[in-house]
């Protein structure tokens, strides 16, 4: 395998497929796979001016002693070639599935944030790559969706995700390193078989190579059977319908879930999340959340939590639950006035009054209202309904979800309640259909912060 000879020409297929594109990135970190990819980028734009312009994009996570020192590498090769390049910080939160994961969600999101419409990024992943996502995913227990084949293109914002050395083995980029004399990043971190990947790179990948060495392409293929097994068997389970819960929090309908198999089930909930970008919850945590779907009664409110979002039952739905709704809010008040927006507390959205048209609250300039939130006993008559009733049963009649009941803003003024969030206009003294003299009429505005991956 080391003999194999790469050059630029290895890239005519595919990149004749994207010369349409707005412009072309490379995700370089400096290492051998990523300083290969874009030096032979660069080789091959030379021979086709008509390709898109290329430039790079490196992400500083700030994990290694020597990030620094990689990045101000990254952009001197970046001046060498004349390419632009993009340096973006990756601040790294760990979570349950890893650190490595989470560098790479990170990363994947400042990928997505960078491309605009028609653009491609190109990544140096490389059959060794596949091979050991594979194995990987083969010894965690995935399963289609999880073996299938790393695939050589797919959307990624507005953009597009092409990895054209997905056919390359790593020692053929290693030679061709060599050849041209490139100098490139060493990740000490490669080198730690603590680490899984390491592990099967350095001790069993090379056992297997002794035995099979054709294994990287059988295996390859076998992965690429398993991805059209995923793709018939996607077909026949097409992504539900998303649902709404009634402040705007995406779900899908419960019978979704429980129509079919426990598998057909769980490959429903699967394939509604991969739609979002989001990742599949560890099989066990879904099981039992299924489990409790089933079993549990209709008042029950089973609740899936994941690294990178909750799922909770409410009524015929299951939905995706804010992150901040997990906590309460504080004690404190805000103060408002008119025309001013408020960032309310825990990223719960934004709040603020604006001029009404029709029905309103008549406040005079510079009249200072203020923002809380509910402490229990509250009570509104919503305008133009007969009697009063708690604020715990009319969050209930309007469906607001659970996770949002305690973080409905309720707007005061000298302690009177004039209004529930946007949901209501309590009769009050300032509830009206025309301004007093000297007043105007204002409506209250409730921009809630809720995921945009399902628009």
């Amino acid at each position: 395998m080391a003999d194999v000879q790469l050059d630029h020409t290895a890239l005519d297929c595919q990149l004749q497929s994207l010369l349409d594109a707005r412009h072309w990135y490379v995700g370089f970190s400096g290492g051998v796979d990523s300083t290969v990819l874009l030096h032979l980028l660069h080789q091959w734009r030379r021979r086709h001016p008509e390709a898109p312009p290329l430039g790079a994009i490196h992400v500083n996570h700030n994990l290694q002693a020597r990030a620094a020192d990689w990045q101000a590498h990254c952009e001197w090769f970046c001046r060498l070639l004349q390419i632009p390049i993009v340096c973006l910080e990756g601040e790294v939160i760990p979570a349950a599935h890893g650190l490595e994961a989470a560098a790479r969600e990170t990363r994947y999101s400042l990928f997505e944030a960078q491309l605009q419409a028609g653009d491609v990024l190109f990544l140096g992943h490389h059959a060794d790559d596949q091979v050991e996502t594979f194995f990987l995913r083969l010894l965690r227990g995935a399963g289609v969706q999880g073996l299938a084949a790393m695939p050589a293109g797919r959307p990624l914002g507005p953009g597009r995700l092409a990895r054209p050395l997905l056919q390359q083995p790593r020692s053929a980029l290693e030679a061709y390193a060599r050849a041209q004399g490139l100098s490139c990043v060493e990740d000490p971190s490669n080198s730690d078989t603590a680490l899984d990947r390491n592990f099967l790179r350095s001790q069993v990948l090379p056992l297997l190579a002794g035995r099979w060495p054709g294994y990287r392409q059988t295996v390859a293929r076998a992965s690429e059977h398993i991805a059209t097994a995923a793709g018939l068997l996607a077909e026949t389970v097409p992504v539900p319908a998303t649902v709404y819960s009634a402040l705007g929090d995406p779900g899908l309908p419960l019978a979704d879930l429980g129509a079919g198999s426990p598998e057909v089930a769980a490959l429903v909930l699967r394939r509604w999340l991969r739609a979002a970008g989001l990742p599949a919850p560890d099989r066990a945590a879904l099981a039992e959340f299924q489990r409790q779907l089933d079993k549990v009664s209709e008042r029950a409110r089973p609740r899936l939590q994941c690294s990178a979002y909750t799922l909770q039952r409410y009524r015929d739905g299951v939905y995706l639950v804010p992150e901040f709704a997990t906590a309460a809010p504080g004690d404190d008040t805000l103060p408002l006035v008119p025309g001013e927006v408020r960032q309310l507390p825990g990223a719960a959205g934004r709040f603020w009054l604006t001029p009404a048209q029709g029905q309103g609250l008549s406040l005079a300039p510079g009249e200072v209202l203020a923002v809380a939130w509910r402490r229990g006993g509250e009570r509104c008559r919503p305008s133009g309904r007969s009697g009063s009733a708690g604020l715990k049963k009319l969050l209930q009649e309007r469906d607001v979800p659970p996770w949002w009941r305690e973080w409905v803003p309720l707007l005061y003024l000298e302690g009177e309640l004039l209004a529930v969030g946007d949901l209501w206009l309590c009769e009050s003294s300032r509830c009206a259909a025309a301004p007093r003299p000297g007043e105007s009429l204002w409506q209250p505005r409730w921009e809630r912060n809720i995921t945009t991956a399902f628009d």
